[in-house]
């Protein structure tokens, strides 16, 4: 019969802890693993991330290119292939109606259509930027282009 007191680990499933400062008999004796004296040999001992013990920092070195600005947001790019597959005639196409379906997040900085493939549906695009081919197709199609500006986004963070 087996009961609970039966059960046991794998075999490796659990590894016993070294223990340090028990003699030189063990290995780890005397300093501990830590070697001969320095910052690191100290208890409380601790080190940020990328210190490299007073060396120019990898992060310091090495040249820093461009322009980051923090409230930057560029626009979400859409094809006209992925449109028609996407929606019905008659539809509007807005940065809106495509977070609903998945193809672009709501916070982006505005829509802008362009004009890889063919589009056979009369469509609604109310976008802040459109190219000049898709603009072309999309009126060819029965469609029309409705240009918002950066600012009927809800406005800045």
């Amino acid at each position: 019969m087996m009961d609970l007191s039966m059960l046991t680990t794998a075999p490796g499933a659990r590894k016993t802890r070294k223990r340090v400062g028990r003699g030189p008999a063990s290995g780890s004796g005397k300093t501990s693993g830590r070697g001969h004296k320095g910052q690191r040999a100290r208890s409380g001992y601790s080190q940020r991330p990328g210190f490299e013990g007073g060396q120019m920092p990898l992060n310091r070195r090495v040249p820093k290119r461009g322009f980051y600005h923090e409230t930057r947001r560029p626009f979400t790019i859409i094809n006209l292939d992925e449109i028609e597959t996407s929606f019905q005639a008659g539809a509007e196409v807005s940065l809106n109606a495509l977070a609903e379906r998945g193809l672009a997040r709501p916070r982006s900085g505005g829509l802008k259509i362009l004009g890889r493939g063919e589009i056979t549906i009369a469509i609604t695009a109310m976008v802040q930027a459109i190219s000049a081919g898709a603009r072309a197709k999309i009126e060819a199609a029965g469609g029309k282009v409705e240009m918002l500006g950066v600012e009927t986004l809800g406005g800045e963070e």
